[in-house]
Order: structure tokens, then sequence, then C-alpha cells
């Protein structure tokens, strides 16, 4: 039985580089520490509506913007239950793709899975094959965005438009680790739902999940029998008509801290987050490549989150200790059993630049005798 661990005051401040949670603004911290209001005063929808609108502008889409108290997963349960009767194709190639393969198993669905090698991408011509072979009619297809447990980037561009053939599929991403921190045009390619966690690129305190519904996924939810309830598309976006405000209590200090951190990235914009983005993970493949080798496939690295294979075996746990008690900085093994000690992995994401990763690249020569 797990025994209590009291809670201390003298934690050392630590910069994450993790794939989440992610470096905060200090502005964005001190926003949370507002006085408390209620969440059915017209405070809270001046509140609610500029972040909803503002995520909108920010993400240039003109679908339906949920935005709830929530883990991302929740909209990795709640879009199976909203779109899904019966039968739904997983692509799956790590740890989060198996993970929303095995919500749909739990939510009773008859799940098939198009599977790949972890660190190998799934490619648009293999889900075109399956939805032309099968002998199921697929009501969607789901696939991770960024997968990162093993640093892949999955094609979902390509993927969403060939799935777009398809009227009656509808197609999921999760795009929990990415959203923020690699552009996407969501609108252009048949993409009906895609949800994301604040804590990542966003580089908000953990606690909010945005999802983004297209018409027809709306749609869809209105003809089933049973759907979501506090995940509903239409229970959520229906109050948004009619009052301004989520159905539900929300947890407002951190719906504050995501309006003040919402402005920061509309001013640098959705193009320029992107390529700093971009930089920040050439320069950490380039190094990983200098000292290591990159573990996905070649030419579908996660623009968030690199995964380095430790072609030098180094003691991964043993440097992330070290370099966390002497520099303060932290970052990530592997993923789980199977690439523990395999791999590592660095978050890119948020707030960093290619200065700040360097420093930590830095501390990891210095530590490991690179």
């Amino acid at each position: 039985m797990t025994e209590k661990r009291e809670y201390r005051d003298d934690y050392p401040d630590k910069t994450l580089y993790i794939p989440g949670p992610t470096e905060v603004r200090e502005d964005v911290v001190e926003a949370m520490c507002e006085p408390m209001f209620g969440h059915r005063m017209d405070r809270m929808t001046d509140l609610y509506t500029t972040v909803v609108e503002d995520t909108k502008e920010f993400l240039g889409t003109d679908n339906e913007v949920i935005v709830l108290t929530a883990s991302g997963t929740e909209f990795m349960e709640s879009s199976i239950l909203n779109l899904v009767d019966e039968n739904v194709l997983c692509t799956t190639c790590g740890s989060f793709s198996e993970r929303q393969a095995n919500v749909a198993e739990r939510l009773g669905k008859d799940v098939d899975t198009l599977e790949y090698e972890w660190g190998q991408a799934v490619k648009p011509e293999d889900v075109r094959e399956r939805l032309e072979s099968a002998d199921a009619d697929y009501d969607a297809v789901t696939c991770v965005m960024n997968e990162s447990s093993t640093g892949v980037r999955n094609p979902i561009e390509e993927i969403g438009d060939v799935v777009d053939e398809y009227p009656e599929t509808y197609f999921v991403v999760d795009a929990v680790s990415a959203l923020g921190g690699d552009y996407v045009d969501i609108d252009a390619h048949g993409i009906d739902v895609i949800f994301t966690s604040v804590q990542k690129a966003f580089a908000m305190p953990p606690g909010v999940a945005v999802c983004v519904v297209s018409d027809e996924a709306y749609e869809r939810e209105l003809e089933k029998d049973s759907a979501s309830w506090y995940g509903g598309f239409q229970r959520s976006l229906d109050y948004y008509d009619r009052k301004g405000q989520t159905h539900s209590t929300p947890a407002i200090p951190v719906m504050l801290a995501y309006r003040k951190q919402m402005k920061h990235m509309l001013e640098e914009g959705h193009e320029a987050r992107d390529e700093r983005h971009r930089e920040m993970a050439e320069y950490t493949r380039e190094w990983a490549r200098e000292h290591f080798d990159v573990f996905p496939e070649e030419g579908y690295e996660s623009q968030t989150v690199a995964c380095i294979e430790n072609t030098q075996g180094i003691d991964v746990a043993g440097t992330i200790e070290t370099v966390s008690e002497e520099y303060d900085m932290v970052f990530s093994n592997g993923y789980g059993s199977q690439l523990g000690e395999q791999t590592f992995r660095i978050g890119h994401m948020g707030e960093h630049d290619v200065e700040s990763i360097r420093a930590l690249t830095d501390a990891i020569e210095d530590v490991a005798g690179l």
C-alpha cells in the first residue's frame, strides 16, 4: 500500500525539459492569484469567451473550440463516445496511440488497429489500403500527431486527406504534445476532432484541455443515441452559444493563466512560434546525431520532443539525476520498460528557445563526459 509522503516547502526550482509539463512564464503563474469569482458571473463570460475566441484566432480555425477543465485524455475518451457506434480504426506506433486503442476497447467498441513498430510513423497509403480493404465500415480513424513516447511526428495532414475521401468516417487526432508548437492547418485536411493539453506546447499550468470540433463531428453526435456527458460536443458548444460559459464549474485560476498565456501566443504569432520550435528541433537533432542518434524514423521526427537513441550506453537514469542535482535541469528517460535506458527524451517546447536547449545539452555533455 502506498504510504503518505508529506509535501514540503523547500523543493529547489528545476527547469523542465520533459515532454510536459513545461516551463510557464512568471506572469502566467501570477495570473492564477486573482481573487476568486463565481463561474456564473458576467466576469466568467468575459474570461471564457476571450479564451475560446483567442484560441480560434491563434489556431486559425473556423471550427468550434471547447476548453474544459480536464486532461487531454478526456477528449481521447469523449471523441470515441461521441463519434463511434461500433467500429473504429486506431493507428498505433507508440504508447499514446496504443492508449487510444485501449480506451476504445474499454468503451466496448470494435477496435481494429493499424500497427507499426515503435519509432516508425503511420503511412497515409497504409490507411488508404486498410479503409479500402476492411470488411467493417469505420465510424472513425484515430491518430496521434506527435507520439511523445518515441519522438515520431505522424503526417496527419496527408492521413486526414485520405480519410476525408470517406465522408462517413471521422478523423480524430491526439495533438496533446504538439499543438501550439507545431503548425497544422486544421480546417484544410479533414480533421474532425483534434485535442490537446495546455501543459505541453501551450506552456500553461496543467488542468485544461482544448478540443477543436468540425461541424460534421458535431452533427454526428446529434444523430447518436448516446454520447459523452462531460465531454459532449453538443452539451459544451450549445452551452457556450447560450451562455458563453462552460457547462460545469471550471478551474478558474487556470483559465486566468490560459488567458494571459494565449495573449503572449497571439503576440508571437502561430507561424513564428512554429519556426521557433522548428529551430529547437533541428538543433537538438543535430546535437543528438553528433553524440548519439535519433530514435524515430528519418523524416518523421517530432518538432516538440526529441527521442534520442542511447548509442553510447550512458547511464540514462544516473545522468538525469546528476544533471538535476548539479544544474537544476530535468529531462526524461525513455518511455517505460521498453525504451527506459535505450533512449532519453528532451522536450523542446513551450517557451524554450535554442539557447535554453543548448544549456541543457551542454550539461548533459559535461555529466556524461561526451
